[in-house]
């Protein structure tokens, strides 16, 4: 297909629908397999191209007696083939929306499969004018602007639309088998295509509703970096489900399917149907501790982010506290990273009518409630008997996506099944052996992480006095190895009656890589789909390498402080990164990150999201997922509270005209914008 439009078709401007009157108008548009008088949500469904209503019989099927399915009936097949096919994406939206009354007191759900997804999108944008759609699912489609490149299927023969099909699925054998079946199936998805075809939208098109992408892991169609662009076309909420099976795995597992929809339809049913429960912002941690008075305060750790370090040295044994505390040499590139957050002052603007706040952020097409990720920390059981499985929970408490240690205390697998149903990533450690290598990311897949953090900043650990004065090492212990322990890969190299020793030999022989270039990129860029970020980079140059070997994202990083002493600020790094890599690459930073003030300088000065590490880790040692959970609210309120009192509205709006630098006096700004000097802080960033 050639570009698609959400605004106009090929032939002129969307047509209004009718304004609302009754709940059913025109029978002919919907289907209802289950009656239920006494539902109290909507969920209309729009079937792929060649696809008829029955679709979706076995997905109203799965659903509860609370939820009504209605599936849309295209013209020109089964019951409506006496009618001609549409002759654009625009006459099938309006004729839904015109058969649907938006506001009859019961949230409205869209649901649009493959093409339906564009049917759905433009049904949505009428609907929007008459009442509230509560949210668009899209399943197997690319966004509406982007260019499908679907082939003209009239001038390809039936063998090769057969071929195709068998190649996607959705079409029962026995019908491709029958000449009289085959020819209405092929007349169908032949006439659905010429409107697809001709479909287009502009790239700033937006609904206010919620927006929900459905991909298949195994969807030869459609990938997760081309879902990213729905996000451009939500003003509101967005985010990706990642689902087991192919192009049609969304009507093939209607029980799943169902579950999926549930989750989200009870989460934003709420508002949409009246009640008034409000949503809370993060900010609201401060009325709840001060309603809840000094006695309550005396229960909890510091909401001092900064102070959580001392509290934990009391309660760590010290070879534990010194592992997690402990930076390289001096401790100069720890200090260092401080400083560098000391040296910008925020430049708050006034009187900007900031009523709510929008922390969200969109990476690689998964929208985020914040622009933090907990950093991955090897080990954690040093710090709590539970390590990551209580910190990721502690994460999803605070819907604050984790990034999983390749050195970690619990397999990716057994993190995965504690983590939630957000987003979550995980690093790679690539070690000397490939064939580990691809084991471990295909583990990475099958388990539902959604982006690899390939770490290039370790060749050689770092010289850590902490660690030496104590002789301490958790790896040498066996603490960190469950991803190598879980590996048939690494057991299978193991020697027969193998102990700890020989583990832990094992790994050490195999885990670094001193020998790796950049050169061997893209061999991990072809072996998988995930998107792949580079962290522990800080020289412009190499970030710029790394997007040429095949990476999708950059973490300017200096592990902490942890590797080399006396290197560069990881904040300092970042600007010249950022300008190296343009603005449509995510770039992301760590190092020093401790307050929400901190996050809003990082942003300011060009990351799209942070990653957070040793606070979190003090939070765990001091209690568990409770703690991981309070350090987490203290830090997005803060953030929350930084954006109000700046007079940002939202994350993306932050500019790098909301810092000066600390010590001078203020002069005169160049009339620049979207995140560079001078750039209007309520303006939208052009990243």
């Amino acid at each position: 297909m050639t570009q698609n439009s959400a605004g106009a078709t090929a032939g002129g401007a969307l047509r209004t629908a009718s304004p609302a009157g009754a709940s059913l108008r025109d029978d002919r548009w919907t289907r209802a397999f289950h009656t239920r008088r006494d539902s109290s949500a909507r969920l209309v469904c729009f079937p792929h191209a060649g696809g008829a209503a029955n679709t979706f019989a076995p997905l109203s099927a799965a659903l509860p007696e609370h939820v009504q399915l209605l599936a849309v009936q295209y013209p020109g097949r089964q019951d409506r083939r006496g009618e001609p096919c549409a002759a654009d994406i625009a006459a099938l939206a309006e004729g839904v929306a015109g058969a649907l009354e938006p506001d009859d007191g019961r949230p409205l759900y869209l649901l649009g499969h493959s093409m339906g997804a564009l049917v759905a999108f433009e049904t949505a944008r009428l609907l929007e004018e008459h009442g509230a759609v509560a949210r668009l699912f899209v399943s197997a489609a690319r966004p509406p602007a982007q260019d499908w490149e679907e082939p003209d299927l009239d001038g390809l023969g039936d063998d090769e639309l057969v071929s195709g099909l068998r190649r996607l699925g959705g079409v029962p054998e026995a019908l491709l088998r029958d000449p009289d079946s085959l020819d209405e199936v092929l007349r169908v998805l032949r006439a659905d295509h010429r409107p697809l075809r001709r479909y287009r939208c502009a790239r700033d098109t937006a609904l206010r509703t919620p927006v929900t992408v459905l991909l298949a892991a195994g969807d030869p169609k459609n990938t997760l970096a081309q879902m990213g662009e729905w996000d451009r076309h939500t003003s509101s909420a967005y985010d990706v489900e990642t689902i087991d099976g192919g192009h049609f795995a969304l009507t093939e597992h209607a029980a799943t399917t169902a579950a999926l929809l549930l989750r989200r339809m009870t989460t934003s049913g709420r508002a949409e149907a009246g009640t008034s429960e409000k949503p809370t912002a993060p900010a609201d941690l401060v009325r709840e501790i001060y309603l809840a008075g000094p006695a309550a305060a005396a229960e909890r750790p510091s909401t001092d982010l900064t102070a959580l370090d001392a509290a934990a040295r009391d309660v760590l044994a010290p070879n534990a506290y010194g592992y997690v505390a402990g930076n390289a040499g001096t401790g100069t590139t720890a200090r260092a990273n401080r400083a560098a957050f000391d040296r910008w002052s925020l430049l708050p603007r006034m009187l900007r009518g900031v009523t709510s706040r929008d922390l969200s952020v969109s990476l690689f097409g998964q929208r985020l409630a914040a622009p933090v990720l907990l950093a991955p920390v090897a080990a954690q059981t040093v710090m709590h008997p539970e390590g990551e499985l209580a910190a990721v929970r502690g994460a999803a408490r605070a819907e604050v996506s984790f990034v999983l240690s390749g050195f970690s205390c619990h397999s990716m697998e057994e993190v995965a099944g504690a983590a939630g149903p957000g987003p979550r990533w995980v690093q790679l450690y690539w070690p000397s052996d490939l064939e580990l290598a691809e084991s471990l990311v295909r583990r990475a897949e099958a388990s539902g992480y959604s982006a690899l953090v390939l770490t290039v900043d370790n060749p050689a650990f770092g010289y850590r006095p902490a660690d030496l004065d104590h002789g301490y090492l958790p790896f040498v212990q066996g603490a960190g190895l469950a991803n190598f322990t879980a590996d048939p890969v690494f057991r299978a190299a193991l020697p027969e009656n193998s102990g700890p020793a020989d583990v832990v030999r094992h790994w050490a022989a195999i885990s670094a890589n001193p020998g790796l270039t950049w050169d061997r990129l893209p061999w991990l860029r072809r072996l998988t789909r995930l998107p792949i970020l580079v962290k522990g980079i800080l020289h412009p140059d190499d970030a710029r390498l790394a997007l040429d070997r095949g990476a999708d994202g950059i973490v300017v990083s200096n592990h902490g402080g942890r590797q080399l002493d006396g290197s560069v600020a990881a904040l300092d790094a970042l600007p010249a990164v950022r300008a190296a890599v343009g603005d449509r690459v995510p770039v992301l930073m760590d190092s020093g990150v401790r307050t929400g003030s901190d996050v809003v300088k990082a942003l300011a000065l060009g990351a799209d999201a942070v990653l957070y590490g040793r606070p979190y880790q003090y939070g765990l040692a001091l209690d568990g997922e409770r703690g991981v959970h309070h350090v987490l609210r203290c830090l997005l309120a803060e953030l929350d509270l930084a954006l109000t009192l700046s007079g940002c509205g939202a994350v993306r709006d932050i500019a790098a005209d909301l810092l000066t630098p600390a010590g001078r006096s203020l002069g005169p700004f160049p009339a620049r914008t979207g995140g560079a000097p001078g750039a209007s802080c309520g303006e939208p960033d052009a990243r």
